[in-house]
C-alpha cells in the first residue's frame, strides 16, 4: 500500500505550520520524517492521520482518499503509534491491545474467537505474553509503548505512522520499538528525532525546517554536516560505524 500527499497545507489562526508539503511512501518503505522542533513534522502527520484537518492538499492510501473518507474505513487500513500514551482510566493489557479490533467490529459486537487470537499474536510479536493480566498504568515508559504498538497490530493496519514513538524512551526500547517495526514488512512513516536512528533504519528521508520540505532522499546522501548545520544549527562530522557500516554523526557544538 503506497501513501500519496499532494500539497498539504495547515495553518492556525493565520499561522501557516505545514506549507505545500508532498510526499510518497512507497509499498513497504521505511520512510522517515526528520527536522527540528517546531518545524510542522507532528502537524504534517495529524493531518494525514486525520487528527487535524488540511487547509488544503490530499492523502491518498493507495486507492482510498483519506480525507474523504470516515474514520473507521482509514483505521481499518492505516495504523498510528504516538509518542505521548497516558490514560485517566486504567485498563488491563490485554484490554487495551484488544482496542484494536474496534475498527473492524460492529456496533456492540463484541470478540470472537479470531479477535482473541489476533490480540495474543499482537501481544507475542512485542514480547509481552506475559502482561496480559497487569494493569497498563503501571507499567513503565517503555512498556507502555509496547503496548500501544500490540494496539495498533491488532488493527492489522496495511500501513503505519509514528509520530515521534522512542522520543521519551530509553535506548534499549527504542531499539525494541524501531527493530519490530521494521520486521512488519508494511510501509511506514516516521518522525524521527534521533539521526542516527533515522539514518539505520530508514529507507528515505524527508527533511522538513519551517513547514516545508527541505530536502529528501537516501539517508546517506542528504544526511551531510552541510545540510544538518543547516537545518538543526549545530557542527558536526558525519561517519560511517566500523562494525556495522551504518551512518553515524558525531555532533560538535551548536551554532
Amino acid at each position: 500500500m503506497n501513501l500519496n500527499v499532494e500539497h498539504l497545507c495547515v495553518s492556525f489562526s493565520e499561522a501557516n505550520i505545514v506549507r505545500d508539503v508532498s510526499l510518497r511512501v512507497n509499498n513497504k518503505q521505511f520512510v522517515g520524517l526528520i527536522g527540528p522542533n517546531g518545524c510542522g513534522k507532528s502537524t504534517l502527520l495529524k493531518s494525514i492521520y486525520k487528527v487535524i484537518k488540511p487547509r488544503q492538499g490530499d492523502v491518498y492510501l493507495s486507492e482510498l482518499d483519506v480525507i474523504k473518507s470516515s474514520p473507521r474505513k482509514v483505521a481499518q487500513k492505516l495504523g498510528v503509534v504516538g509518542q505521548f500514551n497516558e490514560l485517566s482510566f486504567d485498563f488491563t493489557v490485554r484490554e487495551m491491545v484488544a482496542m484494536g479490533r474496534t475498527p473492524h467490529k460492529g456496533m456492540l459486537e463484541t470478540d470472537n474467537q479470531e479477535d482473541d487470537s489476533i490480540v495474543t499474536a499482537a501481544l507475542h510479536k512485542v514480547n509481552l505474553d506475559t502482561y496480559a493480566g497487569r494493569s497498563y498504568n503501571s507499567l513503565s515508559g517503555g512498556e507502555k509503548q509496547r503496548v500501544i504498538l500490540a494496539r495498533v497490530l491488532a488493527q492489522q493496519p496495511e500501513f503505519m505512522i509514528l509520530d515521534e514513538p522512542t522520543n521519551h524512551l530509553d535506548i534499549k526500547y527504542q531499539l525494541q520499538i524501531l527493530n519490530i517495526v521494521k520486521r512488519l514488512d508494511i510501509g511506514i512513516l516516521a518522525a524521527l528525532h534521533d539521526l542516527t536512528l533515522a539514518a539505520q533504519y530508514c529507507d528515505y528521508l524527508y527533511v522538513m525546517k519551517e513547514g516545508q520540505v527541505a530536502a529528501s532522499g537516501k539517508p546517506e546522501d542528504i544526511l551531510t554536516k552541510e545540510l544538518i548545520g543547516e537545518v538543526f544549527d549545530v557542527a558536526c562530522e558525519t561517519y560511517r560505524n566500523p562494525v556495522t557500516g551504518a551512518l553515524g554523526i558525531a555532533y560538535l557544538e551548536t551554532r
